[in-house]
């Protein structure tokens, strides 16, 4: 997807990581959900062909799983 936007999707949980990262994973345009330590607890890569479907991804589909609690994009810049 050369033309479309890719980000780092930055997830804290109220729940289990590892069971959040399975659910994320399995979303349409979520490349890898890892479960992480840190300040944050799950950390997605996903795409979309644009920012507004992108943004769509992330309100509609992944703030809707269960136990997230604040989530952060980071669209991966390409020089």
């Amino acid at each position: 997807m050369a033309s479309g936007v890719k980000a780092y999707i930055l997830i804290q949980t109220a729940v289990n990581a590892a069971h959040v990262a399975r659910e994320i994973g399995d979303i349409e345009g979520v490349e890898s959900a890892e479960d992480v330590s840190g300040p944050y607890d799950v950390i997605v890569r996903a795409s979309a062909p644009d920012m507004d479907t992108l943004g769509r991804l992330v309100v509609s589909r992944i703030q809707a799983v269960d136990g997230i609690t604040r989530t952060l994009t980071c669209p991966i810049v390409q020089l």
